[in-house]
């Protein structure tokens, strides 16, 4: 199913939700019936017709909150390690967050 583009994808569930059979729609597409079925399956559950590859980017873990608080915690100490400052961190926040992405915060900001 990986191999298959998000235009074959929706072409397969098009093919299908205008008539077609099921195997005559995996033999036009060249797949096979199972991965027919995965395919409608994840249109039928979620209505998409994409792979979930294209959405890898990296989620963000602070808000702009944290952010700030973080800053305000680094000021006051530019010697504290990462450690502290997540525990310090995660006292003010609803939605605690790792030493690591403490750590990459601190990195993009420069500190």
């Amino acid at each position: 199913m990986a191999n298959l583009t998000d235009f074959q994808r929706g072409q397969i569930v098009g093919a299908r939700m205008a008539g077609a059979r099921v195997t005559e729609t995996a033999q036009m597409f060249n797949v096979s019936r199972s991965t027919f079925s995965k395919v409608m399956t994840a249109f039928k559950r979620e209505g998409k017709t994409s792979s979930e590859k294209h959405k890898s980017a990296r989620k963000m873990k602070m808000s702009e909150r944290a952010r700030r608080t973080l800053k305000r915690i680094v000021r006051e100490d530019r010697k504290i390690m990462a450690p502290k400052i997540t525990a310090e961190l995660n006292k003010h926040l609803q939605d605690p967050v790792s030493t690591k992405a403490v750590r990459r915060e601190l990195h993009k900001s420069g500190f």
